[in-house]
């Protein structure tokens, strides 16, 4: 009896077990023929552009006809960048060239191994445009963690940026102030790997900002959930967050930009963010503008910040 009841107590964990790995094996190869469908059903809308010679891509999306070019750069995570900025560039395009550079292991970008050091990301930015015909000078559009690249970008190479527009942008200044982290999870990223994420119906949609402030298609949110659960905390995206502290550092060390630095602000955000926002624009000869909005706030308010961001560029221009 107490070798039956040795085995019983043995056996059922390694059951348990057992039945676990099969679940979530099953989930993932699954997950990976489903990718490869979505592929080749939903293929990019832009350009891919080879910018290192790992054997990866990017992708950059291009629209509208007008003569100066707007950037929009997506902050850390964002699985789609293309589908999160559209509402805004929806706005824009009627008088601006607007393109989407997807950094490595976001929306149709490959994963590469290439370091996320600020250096190396900054040229794969400007080597992508570049080849995919996008020539500068830019008005730069950074969204929160992309805020570092752009200043990076307008003081080592001051003749490609005519101004930035940050979108609640992260600045040098916040970082050093602060002791937080970026709040990524392994649980999620685990999730998200293993196709176990799919067996959730609504987590696309109730994530997906922009499908939760309703600014897609059917259609388009379609599209953007193939994105969503392949490219959901990536290790490019991990790699990132690891190397913010760094490369925050090396931002600050250059100084401020010598263009101006607008910036939208979001009222949601810590107290302590927006005043070191707000000087940092002014500090610049920029402007600064706290809204009544989330910190994707280009979701909440596109029309008022296509309409104030067309006004701040043609500023620009003219200067």
């Amino acid at each position: 009896m107490k070798k039956v009841l040795k085995y019983i107590l043995i056996g059922i964990p390694l059951l348990v077990i057992a039945g676990i790995a099969f679940v979530v094996l099953g989930s993932y190869f699954e997950h990976r023929e489903l990718v490869e469908q979505e592929k080749q059903k939903y293929p990019a809308p832009g350009a891919f552009v080879d910018v290192n010679d790992d054997g990866s891509h990017l992708h950059v999306y291009s629209s509208g006809e007008g003569d100066q070019t707007l950037v929009f750069m997506a902050g850390l995570g964002t699985s789609s960048p293309v589908y999160d900025f559209k509402a805004l560039y929806d706005h824009l395009t009627d008088d601006y060239r607007i393109a989407v550079v997807e950094r490595a292991g976001y929306g149709w970008s490959d994963i590469t191994a290439s370091p996320r050091d600020i250096d190396t990301v900054l040229e794969e930015t400007r080597a992508a445009l570049q080849i995919a015909g996008e020539s500068p000078p830019y008005v730069l559009l950074p969204h929160s963690m992309a805020g570092f690249e752009a200043i990076y970008w307008a003081n080592l190479y001051p003749k490609e940026i005519i101004a930035i527009i940050g979108l609640d942008p992260l600045v040098p200044q916040y970082q050093e102030q602060t002791e937080e982290e970026p709040t990524l999870s392994r649980m999620i990223s685990l999730l998200a790997r293993s196709g176990l994420m799919r067996q959730q119906p609504d987590v696309c949609r109730d994530n997906f900002e922009a499908i939760r402030k309703g600014h897609l298609t059917e259609e388009e949110i379609e599209i953007a959930c193939s994105i969503f659960f392949r490219r959901t905390l990536t290790d490019n995206m991990w790699e990132e967050a690891d190397k913010l502290p760094a490369n925050a550092q090396l931002v600050l060390e250059q100084g401020k930009p010598g263009v101006p630095f607008h910036a939208f602000i979001s009222a949601e955000g810590e107290e302590n963010w927006q005043d070191i926002l707000s000087a940092y624009a002014k500090n610049t000869g920029g402007e600064d503008y706290i809204l009544e909005a989330g910190h994707y706030l280009h979701l909440d308010l596109p029309e008022l910040i296509a309409e104030t961001s067309t006004d701040l560029i043609d500023q620009a221009i003219a200067d």
